[in-house]
């Protein structure tokens, strides 16, 4: 597994085609337990992240993930922007000035984004959160000798799934304790796209 420059920026293509297929399903979610705004939001913050991406000329994966952490920090409402960006910008940090991304490094960066989010929220896995799919990922990364993106696709939907059994102990959602039960997080479900598509792009590579 190798990461280039013009990967990094399929990724964030497919995340935005992702995103605003699924904006009113993620808005549905976040009407049951949340503000009703993060289909909204997040549609609107991947795209202003593909018009950054596309209009400049990239030397590094860490300066394509940077700008896309920016982006998001300014234009994602809610606490969703700070959270997501965060996790991107700390990723970009772990893979600084390579071309290329190996799946070491690759790995690094997602558990350095990991604990960049854990850190930024104050928060951990248990929590029905973003962090239910992210800390799962990161897992399967550290632990996989032979990797398959189809295994990524299965690990990061079950990682989903498995935020509607959890109480939210966190953010907007722990308002509603017990009643949070049933229903999936919409930042988790957010998650699971980003990782559809990083398994899609990885799918491509290997043709």
């Amino acid at each position: 597994m190798e990461i280039k420059v013009e990967d990094a920026i399929k990724w964030f293509e497919k995340i935005n085609e992702k995103i605003k297929l699924n904006k009113e399903y993620l808005t549905s979610l976040d009407q049951v337990i949340g503000d009703s705004d993060h289909g909204i939001n997040m549609a609107r913050g991947f795209e202003e992240v593909v018009n950054k991406l596309s209009a400049k000329e990239y030397g590094t994966v860490s300066e394509v993930l940077k700008d896309a952490a920016m982006t998001l920090m300014s234009k994602v409402g809610g606490a969703s922007g700070p959270l997501f960006g965060t996790a991107f910008l700390r990723f970009s940090t772990a893979v600084k000035v390579k071309e290329s991304v190996d799946f070491e490094t690759f790995t690094l960066g997602l558990e350095s984004a990991l604990e960049g989010v854990k850190h930024r929220g104050k928060s951990t896995a248990g929590e029905k959160t973003m962090i239910d799919v992210w800390s799962p990922v990161v897992d399967f990364f550290k632990r996989e000798n032979d990797f398959q993106p189809d295994e990524l696709l299965y690990e990061s939907r079950t990682a989903m799934e498995n935020t509607k059994e959890i109480m939210a102990t966190k953010g907007r959602a722990s308002y509603f304790k017990e009643n949070s039960i049933g229903h999936i997080d919409p930042g988790a479900a957010s998650s699971y796209y980003i990782f559809e598509a990083l398994a899609e792009v990885l799918q491509e590579g290997e043709k």
